[in-house]
């Protein structure tokens, strides 16, 4: 696996990552490239990912829903009232 030395690094950026490498459980190596692999577009987040299979399941779960549907039958009972 390649090396990756960066030379003059801000102190404040470090003390983000170690910050945040630590609440996300993942070491400084880890978070670094998790870090890297979001700013060149190539991951989305875990908020964005379960967003995105939260959309997916309200799709499937109302196609379904509307495919059962009789909405004759729901007009009919609405003006008989």
């Amino acid at each position: 696996m390649p090396l990756l030395q960066v030379r003059d690094f801000p102190a404040d950026v470090y003390e983000e990552i170690t910050f945040e490498a630590r609440r996300q459980n993942r070491t400084i190596a880890q978070q670094t490239i998790v870090l890297i692999k979001k700013g060149l577009g190539e991951e989305i987040s875990n908020r964005e990912r379960r967003r995105i299979a939260v959309e997916s399941a309200i799709k499937r779960d109302v196609s379904a829903d509307a495919q059962s549907v009789d909405y004759v039958k729901l007009v009919r009972e609405d003006r008989n009232r």
